[in-house]
């Protein structure tokens, strides 16, 4: 992120890994944290997209993808202490120098600034059941991203590049800020600096257990990312448009981003699938591309949303839900700020 922050809280960073919308097509571990579906295809331009549903008691649990689960539930039963010293860690030497960095170098979405954002940032925040919102900074970048911390702390922020929002959609900005929320809402962050502090003694015992366990947590990061990808779709109601962001993050323009066709990018997955699976080169060349990735393949993102939207687990998680202004006064009720403390 390249912003100035004391010491402390800059060496304690790295271990948060910080959940974010890539800006660029780089399957590298990042060096700083900057912390974003294959039946009958239906074009999102000549059909009305489903509204979202407000379901009662929305759990991360719900919605999430299952090596996502299984893996935070792991850690949280066997790894409980270590939780409580990360979260008293990061709330005593992290949170007050990231808040003072986006509080003097972003812009703060609030009911006076940017009102359409705040109201983007309150509905999601309903439909995916947090109560409290956390603060929402736009800051300047020419690199379309969006991050978070994914800590429930005293100070929780998304942040959102202007170059993101001169990209997309007012509803594909929506469902970027449901992604974050739902780094948030799993505490992605915390969890995978759990699994680092408790891998971290094996580099030196075993290199070789240490790089397999290294290779499990990429893949829970990449299925934490498939996660949240699910809670944007709550969020938004549309597939198409969660979707268009990842396709329009690999090659989307302000010139041509309203002619791009969602399903034809989906289809891509099953033509990189035939040259893959087609050769033992085309499997390594698979294997390679994803072997330390931290967000899986585009292509493979959109086609999993899609199977996602489609299946009965979405179709019994929405029937639990309302239409979200039904029994709320027509209207999504306003979700309180969270508190800034001087």
């Amino acid at each position: 992120h390249g912003h100035s922050m004391t010491a402390t809280a800059a060496s304690l960073l790295p271990l948060l890994a910080t959940a974010h919308f890539p800006s660029h097509l780089t399957t590298r571990r990042p060096n700083l944290p900057i912390a974003p579906r294959v039946s009958q295809f239906i074009s999102m331009q000549s059909v009305a997209a489903p509204e979202p549903t407000l379901i009662p008691g929305l759990s991360a649990s719900d919605f999430q993808h299952p090596e996502d689960k299984r893996a935070s539930q792991l850690l949280k039963t066997f790894f409980a202490p270590v939780e409580l010293a990360l979260r008293g860690a990061f709330s005593t030497l992290v949170e007050d120098a990231l808040f003072m960095d986006n509080i003097a170098s972003g812009v703060l979405v609030g009911p006076r600034q940017l009102p359409e954002l705040h109201q983007a940032l309150l509905r999601s925040c309903k439909l995916l059941s947090i109560e409290t919102a956390p603060d929402l900074y736009i800051r300047q970048s020419p690199y379309p991203n969006a991050y978070t911390v994914a800590v429930q702390g005293r100070r929780p922020f998304v942040v959102v590049t202007t170059s993101l929002l001169d990209l997309l959609s007012p509803t594909e900005v929506q469902a970027v800020i449901a992604h974050e929320l739902g780094h948030l809402k799993c505490e992605h962050s915390l969890a995978i600096a759990m699994a680092n502090l408790v891998l971290s003694p094996l580099a030196s015992v075993s290199p070789v257990a240490d790089a397999a366990l290294q290779s499990r947590l990429l893949r829970w990061q990449r299925a934490a990312e498939l996660s949240c990808d699910r809670a944007a779709l709550l969020a938004v109601g549309d597939v198409r448009a969660v979707q268009a962001v990842t396709m329009k993050l690999c090659g989307g323009s302000k010139a041509y981003g309203k002619s791009m066709d969602v399903e034809a990018f989906v289809e891509q997955a099953a033509q990189y699938d035939e040259v893959a699976d087609g050769s033992r080169l085309g499997r390594l060349v698979r294997q390679s591309q994803q072997r330390e990735a931290t967000h899986p393949l585009p292509i493979y993102r959109v086609r999993e949303l899609q199977r996602y939207s489609d299946s009965g687990e979405y179709a019994t998680l929405r029937a639990r839900g309302r239409p979200l202004g039904e029994g709320t006064g027509g209207g999504a009720a306003p979700v309180a700020p969270q508190p800034v403390v001087a």
